[in-house]
């Protein structure tokens, strides 16, 4: 166990504040603050599970986990072939990395990953499956919140007596990209921070850091 614990800490540490911020901060102040909305409004409360299942919870949620897909998404993308001179976060610009290791050439390493051993149309998908599966998570929550969020919008609508919108409306609504792209340009403005504060500053023992002793001109970590 203690084993466990020590390779996995990270993991574990991160789902745990994952679950903590959702059950015990977004899905009690949520429910509170919709039902808060639905008394001002003259209708009857929920419970916690219609909330759970209604569409301002899964409006809210899906709304912020698509930007952090979209970021990552593209961040491990443009990360292949755009550099930052002396950033922990990027390859060295000056030198062919690791990382750009032709995998076909390990096809008969014993300890390869099965899909590199099978070579072919399956070694292309994975060798692009981190972010192929940022991009399938980004286009699912987007997916649920245009149909989520025009379900929420549509609660306000009908409280004020107009008529309803369909998905495909919403969708070209300014409500919609503006949800969007407030949670958009938050993400990528923490990318940039974390790509040129590392050129400068330190975290000694972290691996997003470069040693505490590097000169600012090195690139990576």
């Amino acid at each position: 166990m203690k084993r466990f614990l020590k390779e996995n800490g990270l993991s574990l540490a991160l789902f745990l504040l994952f679950a903590a911020t959702l059950a015990a901060g977004q899905v009690l102040t949520g429910y509170r603050e919709s039902n808060k909305d639905k008394v001002r409004h003259g209708e009857s409360a929920e419970s916690m599970g219609e909330y759970l299942t209604g569409s301002h919870f899964l409006e809210a949620t899906s709304e912020n986990w698509e930007s952090e897909f979209l970021q990552m998404a593209v961040y491990v993308f443009v990360t292949v072939f755009l550099f930052q001179k002396g950033s922990s976060e990027s390859k060295d610009p000056d030198r062919v990395e690791e990382v750009d290791r032709d995998p076909r050439l390990s096809k008969h390493k014993a300890n390869a990953p099965w899909p590199v051993r099978q070579g072919g149309w399956i070694l292309k998908v994975y060798e692009h499956s981190l972010t192929l599966a940022f991009v399938v998570l980004f286009l699912f929550c987007f997916a649920l919140h245009a149909v989520s969020g025009c379900a929420n919008y549509n609660e306000e609508l009908s409280q004020h007596g107009e008529p309803e919108m369909r998905v495909a409306e919403y969708l070209r609504s300014s409500r919609f990209w503006f949800e969007s792209f407030q949670n958009w340009q938050s993400e990528f403005l923490a990318i940039l921070s974390m790509v040129c504060l590392s050129i400068y500053l330190r975290q000694r023992g972290s691996p997003e850091s470069k040693p505490v002793d590097a000169p600012h001109s090195d690139t990576g970590e």
